[in-house]
């Protein structure tokens, strides 16, 4: 049986992350299980620019660099500090950033693979610290927006890797019936904890993006492999952004967080106002453009104690209204 693409994606992820050399791409090729060893140069160079691209959607920190100060070939990694995520204390978005590894890790049938992919890698010559790599891929067991659309996923991976259409039926909402939509896959995008499949929507003949968790029960693929491709330039996350309601900042909060805490919170933020304790707790006053007050709320109110807002005042009362609701039903 071949491996899939979505196994593939797991080795590359767990080969990356596990050393802290940047590997070259030949190298790549040699020690990750899933790419042809028949496959001419230019295939290969197609596969792993797709592969890489997937997981940047996928909002994993890929690096770039000299594989030695003098050696000028290019090298990749993920960097350990960027991908790390605190225990237990994660938000949607931090989620979504290891949830292809996460899932995959946790999955039965690809345990021993997994395994497996490791040994190889250590028999291989790559530095590995499996103790890490276990920890950080099974940092969570929740995966907002994903649960049940696992098989979806794999499916929509395995074709935008082949090139092949998909038909699937989708509902706008749980309040409306399924529609079957027949789609040129692009990519699939996270956006705050939700997955999104963005391609171009034959019946209607336009750029559409569809949320998993409202694709119904099975992908089909369909036609010959080849006949879809992305085109070039083509800003996956941008198109999701416009098409979930992300628009113009409608205001300015000032929030404070604390220290290792409120990972995707700090990095939207448009400035730091600098180190500030607060209630006894080291941490950071940051500002956060307000594009959706309602989302904003919900985000902050997550974090429990680890963010406080301070400014606007309207933003604060809904986070502690929210607080408030939650100490009630409790």
């Amino acid at each position: 049986m071949g491996i899939t693409k979505v196994e593939r994606l797991m080795n590359l992820v767990i080969a990356l992350l596990s050393t802290r050399r940047f590997i070259t791409a030949d190298r790549i090729r040699e020690i990750v299980s899933g790419y042809p060893a028949d496959a001419s140069d230019e295939a290969f160079s197609r596969m792993f620019e797709r592969d890489k691209n997937e997981l940047r959607d996928l909002g994993i920190p890929l690096e770039t660099g000299r594989v030695s100060p003098t050696d000028p070939v290019e090298g990749y990694r993920i960097s350990r500090e960027d991908y790390a995520l605190p225990d237990v204390q994660l938000t949607a978005d931090e989620a979504a950033a290891v949830a292809v590894a996460t899932r995959l890790w946790e999955t039965p049938e690809l345990t021993t693979a997994t395994q497996g992919a490791l040994l190889k890698l250590r028999a291989a010559g790559v530095d590995i610290d499996a103790d890490d790599v276990a920890v950080t891929i099974t940092s969570t067991t929740a995966l907002p927006g994903l649960r049940g659309s696992e098989e979806i996923l794999g499916t929509l991976l395995s074709s935008i890797d082949s090139g092949r259409l998909v038909q699937f039926p989708h509902r706008p909402s749980r309040a409306e019936p399924y529609v079957v939509r027949t789609v040129e896959p692009w990519g699939v995008v996270t956006d705050r904890g939700r997955w999104y499949l963005v391609g171009h929507d034959r019946d209607r003949d336009a750029v559409r993006t569809f949320r998993l968790s409202r694709i119904g029960a099975e992908v089909t693929p369909i036609g010959d492999p080849g006949a879809v491709s992305r085109p070039d330039g083509l800003n996956l996350r941008e198109i999701v952004s416009r098409a979930v309601g992300d628009g113009p900042p409608v205001g300015q909060a000032r929030v404070w967080v604390a220290d290792g805490r409120a990972t995707a919170l700090r990095r939207r933020a448009t400035a730091s106002l600098g180190p500030r304790t607060l209630g006894g707790r080291a941490g950071e006053e940051i500002e956060l453009n307000i594009e959706m007050f309602d989302r904003v709320a919900r985000e902050i109110a997550s974090l429990g104690a680890d963010a406080v807002v301070l400014e606007p005042a309207a933003l604060r009362a809904d986070v502690i209204a929210r607080f408030e609701a939650q100490a009630d039903r409790a």
